[in-house]
């Protein structure tokens, strides 16, 4: 099946968090810059977020809670008109994110078309929601996210080579337990909270099967003002 190549690109704290006060730090600002000018070395023409990173600051809050009966769509993959070849990918199983515009734009970043990954749960009116702000939206699993035809329909639908995905935990898992990532690039910042609420870089849900842990091979480390960038490939 065709895909992109995908990297899972995280910064973490000395104990594997990727949320939490360690972030503000100043101990943590050299690894944060170090962080996004990275993103630009890896080049990927998109950029994948689960619901709780997206409401976290890319979304415009959640829909509203009652949608009005509106125009029927079908249960279609949907591909608008973009004039930039960059992307977002909001992984939204249930359809809940709030939207203003089919584009984001985060500073330091390139404008993005934001395409809106649904399951076949999703309330039928939330596609007529989306439509108003003409945004791509593509089918990916009956209740839970199907990452490797996700994957499919990005690379045929939309011409996308490669991917980062960036979070939360439970994503990058979901992709990571099914064989999907091609390398993990971890910027590590030398500072630590003991937050023990704060989520890894890596949490299974509840829905996925157990499976053996995952092994990876050391693919390059830099140091990096105290810091480490340390680069990985899953072992197949």
């Amino acid at each position: 099946m065709e895909k992109p190549f995908v990297i899972c690109h995280m910064l973490t704290s000395l104990d594997g968090k990727i949320d939490g006060k360690y972030m503000s730090a100043p101990a943590c600002a050299p690894a944060l810059e170090k962080y996004g000018e990275i993103r630009g070395f890896y080049g990927c023409e998109a950029t994948l977020y689960g619901t709780t990173t997206m409401l976290g600051g890319y979304s415009a809050g959640r829909a509203p809670a009652n949608l009005p009966d509106s125009p029927d769509y079908p249960m279609e993959d949907y591909v608008a008109e973009s004039d930039v070849h960059n992307y977002i990918v909001s992984v939204d199983p249930a359809g809940v994110l709030g939207w203003e515009s089919k584009y984001i734009e985060k500073k330091g970043r390139p404008r993005a078309h934001v395409i809106e990954v649904l399951t076949e749960r999703v309330d039928p009116r939330y596609l007529a929601y989306l439509r108003q702000f003409d945004i791509s939206y593509v089918f990916a699993g009956e209740e839970h996210l199907d990452c490797a035809l996700l994957l499919h329909k990005l690379k045929t639908l939309f011409g996308i080579e490669k991917l980062m995905v960036a979070g939360g935990g439970l994503m990058n898992w979901s992709f990571a337990q099914a064989g999907l990532l091609d390398e993990v690039s971890i910027v590590m910042a030398p500072v630590a909270d003991g937050n023990t609420s704060a989520v890894s870089i890596f949490e299974k849900a509840d829905f996925l099967p157990e499976r053996e842990p995952l092994a990876f091979t050391m693919k390059e480390i830099e140091r990096i003002n105290g810091g480490l960038w340390l680069r990985y490939t899953p072992q197949k």
